[in-house]
């Protein structure tokens, strides 16, 4: 059976090292899982062992957006994901704990990209901590949220080029 990934274009992308954490192992997931509290998709965690986060492909920069963000009217970014690691001056999902105190942002989320004024992340607050979390945009500048998908597969299946909406402006 085909992984979820394998029916779209390429996720990471491979010219840069910004962001890649060292390579996933079975260790560092179950150190993660129990410092985050939660045991993180399936799907999340198999695009993680073929790199450890890092850019994505300028074809999955973008997330549609079902209303306007302070970001944009139609979408939300989405050029990163935070690995699981300890890499000196990086951000990591195991700052996720620390990150959710310092901006505000509701207790049972796992932070997977962002800058500080808005994030992306696993949300568990409807299906607890085993279960599949939804995937939600939240902005600490304006204090909202917004619902994008309602599982990490569903979030990377919906990711389009940031292209595609400069284009409809112009």
């Amino acid at each position: 059976m085909a992984h979820f990934e394998d029916l779209q274009p390429p996720f990471w992308d491979t010219s840069s090292d910004y962001g890649v954490q060292p390579s996933l192992t079975g260790r560092a997931v179950e150190e993660a899982e129990q410092l985050l509290n939660v045991a993180l998709p399936d799907s999340l965690l198999d695009l993680l062992r073929k790199q450890n986060g890092g850019r994505v492909s300028d074809n999955r920069n973008a997330f549609p957006a079902s209303r306007p963000t302070s970001w944009s009217a139609d979408h939300v970014p989405f050029d990163s994901v935070m690995g699981i690691g300890h890499r000196e001056r990086m951000l990591s999902m195991l700052d996720s704990p620390y990150l959710v105190e310092e901006w505000g942002l509701p207790a049972a989320v796992v932070l997977v990209s962002g800058d500080g004024h808005y994030w992306i992340g696993l949300d568990y607050r409807t299906c607890g901590r085993h279960g599949e979390p939804s995937v939600a945009w939240f902005d600490a500048d304006d204090n909202s949220e917004l619902a994008l998908a309602p599982d990490f597969p569903s979030f990377v299946k919906g990711l389009v080029p940031a292209r595609e909406f400069e284009n409809e402006r112009s």
